[in-house]
């Protein structure tokens, strides 16, 4: 399965560099410009400072002079439009559209339109469905870049995503370690005058159940203890 991403007349070359940066942090490179507005909009030093280490997709990347040309090899290709139109490709949200399409095989190829006019009628009829991102009602106006960053990830994700990577959590404490933490808190609450021994009432087995609950790990065993220590040292000094 291969995924294009083709911009049609691109105007500015921040957007350019902007729009090869989105597709390589979802794991896309294959980008085509469609009559860019500069004929090195690839080299421009804007384009490259906004791409900001996608550099290798920028490289990877060619101009063309039709849009034929763009697609060739693309079997499913989707528009990107901001209102749904009265004719043409069903119009679907990325989410609703990408997740079944992910698991057909097919070549997909996402059309954006130029900044200033956005998609043209009849490149939108090529399409097999329009891509219509849920914005708020009042202001649905997307910047180039960050419409293509929203359909990357979409697609990523109907792809099966690249999953977040998993730390495993610390082994908690031991019974054993948490009864001696205890024990410790125990001596020193009593030291700084906080216990009263002839009275505990539930003081320990509340702070017993707070432990339980918290599940330290041995080295935060070790600090808790570390606390207790400190109390006790304090209380035996003379006081100023």
């Amino acid at each position: 399965m291969s995924t294009r991403f083709i911009l049609i007349q691109p105007s500015h070359a921040g957007n350019v560099g902007a729009a090869a940066r989105a597709m390589k942090v979802m794991g896309f490179d294959d980008l085509v410009l469609v009559q860019p507005r500069w004929d090195d909009v690839l080299e421009r030093d804007e384009t490259i400072e906004r791409a900001s280490g996608a550099v290798d997709v920028l490289r990877k990347a060619r101009a063309v002079d039709t849009l034929d040309e763009a697609l060739d090899g693309v079997t499913h290709l989707c528009a990107t439009v901001m209102t749904a139109r009265d004719f043409g490709p069903p119009t679907r949200t990325p989410r609703e559209h990408l997740e079944p399409l992910g698991r057909t095989g097919e070549s997909v190829g996402f059309l954006f339109g130029s900044e200033r006019y956005g998609m043209r009628n009849e490149d939108v009829y090529r399409c097999h469905a329009a891509l219509q991102i849920p914005t708020d009602p009042d202001y649905g106006s997307l910047n180039l870049a960050a419409a293509i960053q929203v359909i990357a990830y979409e697609w990523r994700q109907a792809l099966g995503g690249f999953g977040a990577p998993r730390v495993e959590p610390a082994p908690a404490a031991d019974a054993q370690a948490v009864a001696g933490l205890l024990q410790h808190w125990e001596q020193s609450l009593v030291e700084i005058g906080f216990l009263d021994p002839a009275a505990p009432k539930k003081l320990m087995p509340r702070l017993n159940q707070l432990f339980n609950r918290a599940q330290p790990t041995p080295e935060e065993v070790h600090i808790l203890r570390g606390v207790a220590k400190a109390m006790a040292d304090a209380a035996k000094r003379p006081r100023r």
